[in-house]
């Protein structure tokens, strides 16, 4: 009989947040495991975006305990940070694209800067990543030449060049309307189903009434957890 191992992705213990040197969470705990789906939902100004930037080790952790995919965040060095962002998906409200550079540019770019030598695997791997956006064949077209659903898509598959252990996304769905909204949560969820763990802050709560999943509550200083 085999027993399934719980595998923590994400845990946080007793850790307190702040804004501005203003704490607007307290004693929070949480754990996000291998292969979960989890949206982060709260109001705004509750503390989504400050735990996130915790998590990519934008902010100082002030707690017990902080790990993400096998990085302990009270101990990382300046210089183990960017070999942490390597194992992450990171994707913001604001697309953040190279105006002046084309999809494929814009994506190959992103892979130089993470140290990818080789001309033919960046080309491989930026061309799979547009094929599960299902924008392979808009490589040659700039920005400004895509909606902003394909934009937003194009970021998605800019942080998935790297085959990540764990995608985060921060609104991502915040500038878009609600057919393109749904467009991209079903990438998210098919992105997920491939085995690629799944954190999203979002007020899309259109959205998460049509793709449930576990949820994790920020209110009133507290994280509630959904248990879904």
């Amino acid at each position: 009989m085999m027993i399934n191992i719980p595998n923590p992705v994400i845990t946080l213990k007793n850790i307190d947040i702040y804004q501005r040197k203003l704490m607007i969470l307290h004693n929070i705990s949480l754990t996000i495991h291998k292969g979960e789906f989890v949206y982060l939902i709260g109001k705004t100004g509750t503390g989504k975006s400050s735990i996130l930037k915790l998590l990519i080790a934008d902010e100082k952790v002030h707690g017990e305990q902080a790990e993400i995919v096998g990085f302990d965040l009270k101990k990382i060095k300046t210089k183990q940070i960017p070999y942490l962002r390597r194992r992450l998906g990171i994707i913001f409200q604001d697309y953040q694209l190279l105006a002046e550079k084309t999809v494929f540019e814009n994506l190959d770019n992103a892979l130089k800067a993470i140290g990818w030598k080789s001309k033919n695997e960046r080309y491989d791997r930026v061309m799979k990543a547009l094929e599960m956006v299902g924008l392979s064949t808009k490589h040659f077209k700039y920005p400004h030449q895509l909606s902003g659903g394909e934009q937003q898509s194009i970021c998605i598959a800019r942080a998935l060049l790297n085959d990540p252990e764990l995608l985060i996304a921060d609104e991502p769905t915040g500038n878009l309307d609600p057919i393109t909204s749904e467009e991209i949560f079903q990438i998210f969820h098919h992105i997920n189903q491939k085995g690629t763990t799944v954190l999203i802050a979002t007020h899309d709560f259109m959205m998460i009434d049509k793709f449930p999943s576990r949820s994790l509550l920020i209110e009133d200083g507290k994280i509630l957890d959904s248990g879904l």
